[in-house]
Protein backbone atom coordinates (compact mmCIF):
# COMPACT_ATOMS: atom_id res chain seq x y z
CA UNK A 1 0.00 0.00 0.00
CA UNK A 2 1.57 3.32 -1.04
CA UNK A 3 1.24 6.70 0.65
CA UNK A 4 -1.72 7.89 -1.42
CA UNK A 5 -3.67 4.66 -0.98
CA UNK A 6 -3.06 4.65 2.77
CA UNK A 7 -3.98 8.33 3.10
CA UNK A 8 -7.18 7.94 1.08
CA UNK A 9 -8.28 4.90 3.04
CA UNK A 10 -7.49 6.48 6.39
CA UNK A 11 -9.21 9.74 5.47
CA UNK A 12 -12.31 8.00 4.17
CA UNK A 13 -12.58 5.85 7.27
CA UNK A 14 -12.09 8.74 9.65
CA UNK A 15 -14.49 10.96 7.74
CA UNK A 16 -17.31 8.48 8.27
CA UNK A 17 -17.34 9.17 12.00
CA UNK A 18 -18.09 12.23 14.11
CA UNK A 19 -15.09 13.27 16.19
CA UNK A 20 -14.38 16.04 18.70
CA UNK A 21 -12.89 19.20 17.19
CA UNK A 22 -9.41 18.66 18.61
CA UNK A 23 -7.06 16.10 20.10
CA UNK A 24 -5.33 17.35 23.23
CA UNK A 25 -2.05 16.09 24.66
CA UNK A 26 -4.00 14.65 27.58
CA UNK A 27 -6.40 12.71 25.37
CA UNK A 28 -8.74 10.31 27.08
CA UNK A 29 -10.06 7.08 25.65
CA UNK A 30 -13.27 8.82 24.60
CA UNK A 31 -11.45 11.43 22.48
CA UNK A 32 -10.65 10.39 18.94
CA UNK A 33 -8.46 11.94 16.23
CA UNK A 34 -9.99 14.42 13.84
CA UNK A 35 -9.56 14.30 10.08
CA UNK A 36 -7.09 17.19 10.46
CA UNK A 37 -5.08 15.11 12.94
CA UNK A 38 -4.95 12.20 10.51
CA UNK A 39 -3.84 14.44 7.65
CA UNK A 40 -1.20 16.07 9.83
CA UNK A 41 0.48 12.83 10.94
CA UNK A 42 0.50 11.52 7.39
CA UNK A 43 2.30 14.64 6.20
CA UNK A 44 4.73 14.54 9.12
CA UNK A 45 5.62 10.94 8.30
CA UNK A 46 6.99 12.05 4.93
CA UNK A 47 9.36 14.64 6.39
CA UNK A 48 12.97 14.02 7.27
CA UNK A 49 15.32 11.24 6.17
CA UNK A 50 14.01 7.76 5.36
CA UNK A 51 14.05 5.36 8.29
CA UNK A 52 16.31 2.33 7.87
CA UNK A 53 15.12 -0.93 9.44
CA UNK A 54 16.68 -4.38 9.36
CA UNK A 55 14.63 -7.50 10.10
CA UNK A 56 16.68 -10.66 10.44
CA UNK A 57 15.39 -13.82 8.78
CA UNK A 58 16.97 -17.26 9.23
CA UNK A 59 16.08 -20.86 8.39
CA UNK A 60 13.17 -22.29 10.37
CA UNK A 61 12.08 -19.08 12.09
CA UNK A 62 8.35 -18.58 12.83
CA UNK A 63 6.71 -16.57 10.05
CA UNK A 64 4.12 -14.72 12.16
CA UNK A 65 6.90 -13.39 14.40
CA UNK A 66 8.06 -11.45 11.36
CA UNK A 67 4.92 -10.88 9.31
CA UNK A 68 2.91 -9.14 12.05
CA UNK A 69 5.63 -6.57 12.81
CA UNK A 70 6.58 -6.25 9.14
CA UNK A 71 2.99 -5.36 8.19
CA UNK A 72 3.05 -2.48 10.69
CA UNK A 73 6.60 -1.27 10.09
CA UNK A 74 6.41 -1.35 6.30
CA UNK A 75 3.28 0.86 6.55
CA UNK A 76 5.09 3.71 8.29
CA UNK A 77 5.94 5.39 4.97
CA UNK A 78 9.29 7.03 4.25
CA UNK A 79 10.96 3.83 5.42
CA UNK A 80 13.20 1.12 3.98
CA UNK A 81 12.66 -2.32 5.52
CA UNK A 82 15.53 -4.72 4.83
CA UNK A 83 15.03 -8.48 5.21
CA UNK A 84 18.50 -9.73 6.10
CA UNK A 85 20.26 -13.08 5.87
CA UNK A 86 23.63 -14.49 4.81
CA UNK A 87 22.56 -14.66 1.16
CA UNK A 88 19.49 -13.83 -0.90
CA UNK A 89 18.23 -17.37 -1.40
CA UNK A 90 14.69 -18.11 -0.11
CA UNK A 91 14.73 -18.82 3.63
CA UNK A 92 12.33 -21.60 4.73
CA UNK A 93 10.09 -20.93 7.70
CA UNK A 94 9.45 -23.51 10.40
CA UNK A 95 6.22 -25.01 9.02
CA UNK A 96 4.03 -25.37 5.98
CA UNK A 97 6.56 -25.12 3.17
CA UNK A 98 6.61 -21.33 2.89
CA UNK A 99 9.79 -19.29 2.44
CA UNK A 100 10.83 -15.65 2.80
CA UNK A 101 13.18 -14.05 0.27
CA UNK A 102 15.82 -11.79 1.87
CA UNK A 103 16.38 -8.38 0.30
CA UNK A 104 19.97 -7.92 1.46
CA UNK A 105 22.81 -9.74 3.19
CA UNK A 106 24.43 -9.43 6.60
CA UNK A 107 27.41 -7.80 4.93
CA UNK A 108 25.46 -5.34 2.78
CA UNK A 109 22.84 -4.30 5.32
CA UNK A 110 23.05 -0.58 6.18
CA UNK A 111 25.49 0.08 9.00
CA UNK A 112 23.39 2.61 10.88
CA UNK A 113 19.82 1.57 11.56
CA UNK A 114 16.79 3.20 13.08
CA UNK A 115 15.54 -0.25 14.08
CA UNK A 116 17.00 -3.75 14.34
CA UNK A 117 14.49 -6.60 14.67
CA UNK A 118 14.83 -10.34 15.38
CA UNK A 119 11.99 -12.90 15.14
CA UNK A 120 11.90 -16.16 17.06
CA UNK A 121 11.16 -19.80 16.54
CA UNK A 122 12.15 -23.15 18.00
CA UNK A 123 14.93 -25.25 16.46
CA UNK A 124 15.65 -22.46 13.99
CA UNK A 125 16.43 -20.01 16.78
CA UNK A 126 18.71 -22.36 18.69
CA UNK A 127 20.61 -23.06 15.46
CA UNK A 128 21.69 -19.41 15.20
CA UNK A 129 22.10 -18.60 18.90
CA UNK A 130 25.79 -19.52 18.63
CA UNK A 131 26.32 -18.60 14.98
CA UNK A 132 29.25 -16.17 15.05
CA UNK A 133 28.33 -14.46 11.77
CA UNK A 134 24.79 -13.75 12.97
CA UNK A 135 25.83 -12.68 16.46
CA UNK A 136 28.58 -10.41 15.13
CA UNK A 137 26.06 -8.78 12.81
CA UNK A 138 23.54 -8.23 15.60
CA UNK A 139 26.16 -6.93 18.03
CA UNK A 140 27.52 -4.49 15.45
CA UNK A 141 24.23 -3.12 14.13
CA UNK A 142 22.62 -3.23 17.58
CA UNK A 143 25.42 -1.13 19.08
CA UNK A 144 24.31 1.83 16.95
CA UNK A 145 20.63 1.18 16.20
CA UNK A 146 18.11 3.65 17.56
CA UNK A 147 15.89 0.74 18.60
CA UNK A 148 16.86 -2.88 19.25
CA UNK A 149 13.83 -5.14 19.14
CA UNK A 150 12.49 -8.69 18.97
CA UNK A 151 9.41 -10.86 19.16
CA UNK A 152 9.10 -14.28 20.80
CA UNK A 153 12.39 -16.16 21.32
CA UNK A 154 14.15 -13.57 19.19
CA UNK A 155 14.98 -11.97 22.54
CA UNK A 156 17.21 -14.95 23.35
CA UNK A 157 19.09 -14.31 20.13
CA UNK A 158 19.49 -10.63 21.01
CA UNK A 159 20.71 -11.71 24.43
CA UNK A 160 23.31 -14.06 22.99
CA UNK A 161 24.64 -11.13 20.99
CA UNK A 162 25.08 -9.19 24.24
CA UNK A 163 22.30 -6.72 23.50
CA UNK A 164 20.00 -7.30 26.49
CA UNK A 165 22.42 -7.16 29.40
CA UNK A 166 20.84 -5.01 32.10
CA UNK A 167 17.55 -4.61 30.23
CA UNK A 168 14.02 -5.72 31.03
CA UNK A 169 12.65 -7.95 28.30
CA UNK A 170 10.05 -10.56 27.44
CA UNK A 171 9.86 -13.67 25.28
CA UNK A 172 7.57 -16.60 24.56
CA UNK A 173 6.20 -17.89 27.86
CA UNK A 174 8.09 -21.18 27.63
CA UNK A 175 11.42 -19.33 27.26
CA UNK A 176 10.87 -16.43 29.66
CA UNK A 177 12.79 -18.11 32.48
CA UNK A 178 15.92 -18.30 30.29
CA UNK A 179 16.33 -14.55 29.84
CA UNK A 180 18.56 -14.15 32.94
CA UNK A 181 21.07 -16.47 31.27
CA UNK A 182 21.60 -13.79 28.63
CA UNK A 183 21.69 -10.90 31.08
CA UNK A 184 18.08 -9.73 30.85
CA UNK A 185 15.42 -9.28 33.52
CA UNK A 186 12.32 -11.26 32.46
CA UNK A 187 8.98 -9.48 32.45
CA UNK A 188 5.75 -11.35 31.78
CA UNK A 189 4.03 -8.75 29.62
CA UNK A 190 2.77 -8.60 26.03
CA UNK A 191 5.26 -5.90 25.05
CA UNK A 192 8.13 -4.65 27.20
CA UNK A 193 9.88 -1.33 26.63
CA UNK A 194 13.14 -0.51 28.41
CA UNK A 195 14.92 2.53 27.03
CA UNK A 196 15.59 1.70 23.38
CA UNK A 197 14.90 -2.03 23.76
CA UNK A 198 11.41 -3.17 22.76
CA UNK A 199 10.56 -6.87 23.02
CA UNK A 200 7.33 -8.71 22.32
CA UNK A 201 6.04 -11.95 23.83
CA UNK A 202 5.17 -15.03 21.77
CA UNK A 203 4.24 -15.05 18.07
CA UNK A 204 0.93 -13.14 17.83
CA UNK A 205 2.29 -10.47 20.20
CA UNK A 206 4.18 -9.21 17.18
CA UNK A 207 1.12 -7.26 16.07
CA UNK A 208 0.92 -5.46 19.41
CA UNK A 209 4.68 -4.95 19.24
CA UNK A 210 4.39 -3.42 15.78
CA UNK A 211 1.79 -0.92 16.96
CA UNK A 212 3.93 0.06 19.97
CA UNK A 213 6.89 0.69 17.68
CA UNK A 214 4.69 2.63 15.26
CA UNK A 215 3.59 4.88 18.12
CA UNK A 216 7.21 5.43 19.13
CA UNK A 217 8.24 6.39 15.61
CA UNK A 218 5.15 8.14 14.23
CA UNK A 219 2.99 8.94 17.25
CA UNK A 220 -0.19 7.49 18.71
CA UNK A 221 -2.54 8.84 16.05
CA UNK A 222 -0.57 7.16 13.26
CA UNK A 223 -0.42 3.89 15.24
CA UNK A 224 -4.19 3.98 15.79
CA UNK A 225 -4.74 4.53 12.08
CA UNK A 226 -2.61 1.45 11.41
CA UNK A 227 -4.71 -0.51 13.86
CA UNK A 228 -7.87 0.61 12.09
CA UNK A 229 -6.67 0.05 8.53
CA UNK A 230 -5.59 -3.48 9.52
CA UNK A 231 -8.85 -4.00 11.46
CA UNK A 232 -6.93 -5.27 14.47
CA UNK A 233 -9.74 -5.87 16.94
CA UNK A 234 -8.92 -9.21 18.63
CA UNK A 235 -11.89 -11.33 19.60
CA UNK A 236 -10.43 -14.85 19.94
CA UNK A 237 -12.90 -17.72 19.85
CA UNK A 238 -11.19 -19.31 22.85
CA UNK A 239 -9.60 -17.97 26.03
CA UNK A 240 -6.45 -20.05 26.27
CA UNK A 241 -3.71 -17.67 25.12
CA UNK A 242 -1.62 -17.72 28.31
CA UNK A 243 -0.69 -20.46 30.78
CA UNK A 244 -2.94 -18.85 33.39
CA UNK A 245 -5.92 -18.90 31.04
CA UNK A 246 -5.23 -22.32 29.52
CA UNK A 247 -4.85 -24.03 32.89
CA UNK A 248 -2.18 -26.32 34.36
CA UNK A 249 -3.04 -29.42 32.32
CA UNK A 250 -2.55 -27.96 28.85
CA UNK A 251 0.41 -25.89 30.06
CA UNK A 252 2.14 -28.95 31.50
CA UNK A 253 1.59 -30.88 28.27
CA UNK A 254 3.17 -28.15 26.15
CA UNK A 255 6.05 -27.63 28.56
CA UNK A 256 6.80 -31.33 28.29
CA UNK A 257 6.48 -31.37 24.51
CA UNK A 258 8.73 -28.35 24.16
CA UNK A 259 11.16 -29.52 26.84
CA UNK A 260 13.95 -30.60 24.45
CA UNK A 261 13.78 -27.27 22.62
CA UNK A 262 13.97 -25.31 25.85
CA UNK A 263 16.98 -27.33 26.99
CA UNK A 264 18.65 -26.59 23.66
CA UNK A 265 17.97 -22.88 24.22
CA UNK A 266 19.46 -23.19 27.69
CA UNK A 267 22.61 -24.87 26.38
CA UNK A 268 23.04 -22.24 23.67
CA UNK A 269 22.57 -19.40 26.15
CA UNK A 270 25.18 -20.91 28.46
CA UNK A 271 27.57 -21.30 25.54
CA UNK A 272 27.15 -17.63 24.69
CA UNK A 273 27.99 -16.75 28.28
CA UNK A 274 31.07 -18.97 28.20
CA UNK A 275 32.15 -17.20 25.00
CA UNK A 276 31.80 -13.94 26.94
CA UNK A 277 29.30 -12.51 24.49
CA UNK A 278 26.78 -11.92 27.25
Amino acid sequence: MDRRQFANLAAATLASFTFPSSLTAAATQTEKPTLADANRVMEEAMRGPRLQMAMLVYPQFTALDLIGPHTMLASLMNVDVHLVWKDKQPVPIDRGGLAIVPTTTLRDCPKDLDLLFVPGGAEGTSAVMNDDAVLDFLADRGSRAKYVTSVCTGSLLLGCAGLLKGYRATSHWVALELLPLVGATPVQERVVEDRNRITGAGVSAGIDFGLVVAARLRGRVYAEMLQLVNEYNPQPPFDAGTPAKAGPGMTAHLRSALGPTIEEFRACAKKAREAKRV
